[in-house]
């Protein structure tokens, strides 16, 4: 019992960039900025989307799950790495770093399918016009996001189980600015090559068959939008779909490159890189995304500015 304690200790350090710490005041007014924006983007998305009537659509529907993902994943991480920054001792909690590592996880995998849903959404909107009311029904979008949200948090029970088990023989510093699966698996005592190689076939079913089928789905989509006779229609699909193939581009390539490259010490400082810009840089830009491209939105948004002037009159 006494080795078993002694190989779990009662905090992390993160260390992040603490061996430059020039870049500490940079990164700590990044990361608010960022943070800030995150929350007040994807809040305004998820309230202009409940309360505008002509945006409860599928395609909304879908949107506003995004925007909670997002709003959920950074305030996971983000809080406490603005904490460290500042601080002498950059240290997490155990509790806090399962927490944190469960959440962050959970999200992450829950946004890689969602976003899945979401081409598919797209595809029969372009695809099947005719049709898509009848396909895409209220009760197959809540089994859609229900099955993205539960497949996302079984995920994150079973890596976080199975990373949290491997004995750690009183190593506590995390290389990272969060914490991660790859970046906790390097601070096992012993050989990691089962956990590694269950992780990459993990990533695969939830990074590579993802992104796949999107690909597949938007090549489908171009060659409809393509024999719309309409230059107006063409380019509102052109337009929609941008929005959402810039969104998988940023998520599906850092996360890709995060979780399905071979572990070098030579590439963990652009690890980290990556991983804050899929953990904080995406998410603060999706909103913007989907709102500067996405006339229904801003036109939402217009009306709930003036529906909120009105009332104060």
């Amino acid at each position: 019992m006494n080795r078993i304690n002694e190989s779990v200790p009662q905090e992390f350090i993160l260390l992040g960039f603490s061996d430059r710490p020039w870049l500490e005041l940079p990164l700590f007014v990044v990361f608010l900025i960022s943070y800030i924006l995150t929350i007040l983007g994807n809040l305004a998305i998820i309230v202009v989307s409940r309360l505008d009537s002509k945006l409860h659509t599928p395609m909304y529907f879908f949107l506003t799950n995004l925007s909670l993902l997002d709003l959920c994943y950074t305030t996971s991480t983000v809080p406490q790495m603005l904490v460290n920054i500042c601080s002498i001792r950059k240290v997490i909690s155990y509790g806090g770093c399962v927490a944190q590592l469960f959440i962050s996880l959970a999200l992450g995998s829950t946004e890689c399918l969602l976003l899945a849903v979401m081409s598919f959404d797209r595809f029969v909107a372009i695809c099947r016009p005719l049709r898509y009311s009848v396909i895409m029904h209220q009760r197959l979008c809540l089994q859609l996001a229900a099955i993205s949200w539960v497949s996302g948090f079984s995920n994150s029970v079973l890596q976080s189980t199975l990373t949290l088990q491997m004995p750690l023989c009183g190593h506590k510093e995390v290389d990272h600015f969060f914490c991660e699966v790859p970046a906790l698996l390097k601070l096992s005592c012993v050989d990691t090559t089962a956990n590694e190689a269950e992780l990459f076939f993990i990533s695969v079913l939830f990074l590579l068959i993802p992104v796949t089928l999107i690909l597949i789905s938007y090549a489908c989509i171009v060659q409809a939008v393509l024999r719309i006779q309409s230059v107006e229609g063409r380019r509102k699909a052109f337009g929609i779909c941008g929005s959402h193939l810039i969104v998988v581009s940023l998520f599906y390539g850092t996360a890709i490159y995060m979780y399905l490259q071979p572990p070098s010490p030579a590439s963990k400082d652009r690890g980290k890189m990556v991983s804050l810009f899929y953990g904080i840089i995406t998410p603060m830009l999706n909103p913007l995304i989907y709102t500067l491209r996405n006339k229904d939105v801003k036109g939402a948004f217009k009306r709930l500015i003036a529906r909120i002037f009105l009332i104060k009159k």
